[in-house]
């Protein structure tokens, strides 16, 4: 069992890392947005440069690599063997891998959705859009408290569902290669990127999910394909500009600590609740 962990985190990690340093250069060599220094008003009147920024996003991070062969791996392991047996025989296969795929991230679509719609989750999802501008790194950036949550309810959706391990592991690849790249702040051709967004989550389609204003927070919840939130009418009219606020409405970032001790500390109302009020 600890052998397989760690195959699989090694290969995991070694195909994101290569994913994550070439956008990471690409965006930096031809940016679709140039990032201001961004105050941090309720901590200190001294604007953040760039790299402060991706070094809060990147120590969120670390503190969720710590988490991964702890916890999210082996609670993973553990719901795989747990699964209910009543799958048939036809799904299995790349074909059963592929439906695989799509149920998890239709899944996905409504557990985004719901740490939007619910109180107690968007504390700690607020932090990943707290975040006041976008590239690779933001699609690291999340407090550990989603990360636990959302292992415990991906292990009851394996357990429910039957979920192989394997169909887990290559959804959470390309997971972060999508969230890699629709965070990026990497130019794409106009053409090139409406001819993707038809299928998957382009930067321009998730840029407006990260809008500071909030019908437009409230939206683009896709992760890999887009269809879903056209499905389900939760679809952004709104396009990106280059110089589109990021972040969350009349709220500000705060430091590293700050982010931490946030979801325990205040009692936000998520973006949806606020529309109604």
């Amino acid at each position: 069992m600890e052998d397989l962990q760690a195959s699989i985190l090694t290969w995991k990690g070694g195909v994101v890392l290569v994913w994550f340093a070439a956008f990471f250069i690409a965006e930096r060599w031809k940016p679709a947005a140039r990032e201001q220094p961004e105050p941090l008003a309720h901590e200190d009147a001294r604007p953040l440069g760039a790299w402060s920024r991706v070094g809060r996003n990147l120590g969120l991070w670390v503190a969720n690599v710590g988490l991964s062969p702890l916890v999210v791996v082996p609670l993973t392991l553990w719901a795989s063997e747990q699964a209910l047996d009543w799958r048939p025989l036809w799904w299995s296969g790349p074909a059963g891998l592929l439906l695989d795929l799509m149920i998890l991230d239709f899944l996905i679509y409504w557990w985004h959705r719901a740490n939007h719609e619910i109180r107690f989750l968007w504390r700690f999802h607020e932090i990943h859009h707290l975040d006041r501008f976008l590239d690779t790194s933001s699609a690291l950036r999340f407090h550990f408290g989603e990360v636990l949550l959302s292992a415990c309810a991906r292990a009851a959706v394996i357990i429910l569902l039957g979920i192989p391990f394997f169909s887990v592991i290559i959804f959470e690849i390309l997971v972060l290669l999508s969230a890699l790249f629709h965070h990026s702040n990497l130019r794409i051709g106009a053409d090139t990127e409406r001819l993707l967004s038809r299928l998957i989550i382009t930067p321009s389609i998730h840029w407006v999910h990260h809008h500071a204003v909030r019908r437009d927070t409230d939206s683009n919840y896709g992760t890999i394909f887009s269809f879903w939130d056209r499905l389900f009418g939760s679809s952004s009219k709104t396009e990106r500009w280059s110089d589109m606020p990021i972040g969350v409405e009349r709220t500000e970032e705060r430091r590293f600590l700050g982010l931490l001790i946030r979801p325990f500390s205040v009692r936000q109302a998520p973006p949806a609740a606020e529309n109604q009020l």
